[in-house]
């Protein structure tokens, strides 16, 4: 827990998760769009919450959130139930953004700054800063209609930070951003880790997750599909892939496997569940093959995610 004098780092009751789910259950016209998802985020935490369009995602948030009220089940913000009070002490980052297009950049973030509880002064102080650390500082006196999307977004992710949230939520938070800006905002995310704050994001993109991410969080129609740190769920899907770099054709058919996909000289074989590596090389050589490299592969976040994704 930080301490009195430790004004940047989040103030979290001792043994309280910043940000908690339980049982949390919402439905649209008799569908049940989500059904039972519960969820936490640690202090000094990023979570990759990921899912097809559809899946429940962005209804989560917004329950998470006291945007939407849950049919049943609760959330907790720093160890109870969302309050105004602690409500400031999250920084959300829709994924639908919104700004005062007709005004200067530096009044916008001031005004948001007080919005979020900021004293005059103080919320000056930090869009200073903010600009700075997001690189417009140049572009304040500009009306935000006269900024680049990807300049917009980076205001909106300013706008965010301004207050220094304990926790922060982000909706598809690099839609839009050039590469470089891309790795700049990531940069931003991580040094919110290393101030203590829990992060939570969503997003289409699994290298974003893979690279951000301690824990990873999948939700497939309405429900938790798997969770756990990037390496194990790789570790716990490996042993049903492998891949092969031959000059040869594999034998049609092959037994154990479940698919074959040939690039060039590389072959990656799917097993099915009764099928082991040693079978495959086992058949690829008494069938002549010359076999240059033979490796049981780790699949990468969007090799599991496909696959609980289609549900295979």
């Amino acid at each position: 827990m930080a301490t009195a004098g430790d004004e940047d780092s989040p103030i979290i009751p001792d043994g309280a998760r910043p940000l908690e789910a339980i049982g949390l259950r919402k439905s649209f016209g008799g569908r049940e769009v989500v059904q039972g998802v519960s969820l936490h985020v640690n202090r000094a935490e990023v979570v990759g919450f990921v899912g097809p369009n559809g899946a429940g995602k962005t209804t989560t948030i917004r329950m998470l959130l006291g945007i939407l009220a849950p049919d049943s089940g609760e959330a907790r913000v720093l160890g109870g139930p969302l309050t105004e009070a602690t409500q400031e002490r999250i920084g959300y980052l829709p994924e639908e953004r919104g700004l005062y297009e007709g005004l200067r950049l530096g009044v916008v973030l001031q005004y948001l700054g007080q919005l979020r509880g900021l004293a005059r002064h103080d919320a000056a102080v930090r869009t200073r800063e903010m600009l700075e650390t997001v690189g417009l500082t140049e572009h304040a006196d500009k009306k935000v209609r006269e900024l680049s999307r990807g300049m917009t977004q980076l205001v909106q992710f300013a706008s965010t930070l301004l207050h220094k949230p304990d926790i922060l939520v982000l909706d598809e938070p690099f839609s839009g951003l050039d590469p470089v800006n891309v790795r700049h905002m990531k940069e931003l995310v991580l040094t919110e880790k290393r101030r203590g704050a829990a992060v939570i994001f969503s997003t289409h993109q699994m290298s974003d997750v893979e690279e951000l991410s301690d824990r990873v969080m999948m939700i497939n129609g309405g429900r938790v599909a798997l969770e756990g740190r990037p390496a194990e769920l790789r570790r716990h899907y490996r042993g049903d892939t492998v891949r092969v770099e031959s000059p040869d054709v594999p034998p049609d058919p092959l037994s154990g496997a479940m698919s074959v996909e040939r690039a060039g000289e590389s072959l990656t074989i799917r097993l099915t569940d009764t099928a082991t590596a040693e079978d495959v090389l086992r058949q690829l050589l008494n069938a002549g093959m010359r076999i240059e490299r033979f490796e049981v592969a780790l699949p990468t976040l969007e090799d599991i995610f496909i696959r609980e994704a289609r549900g295979e």
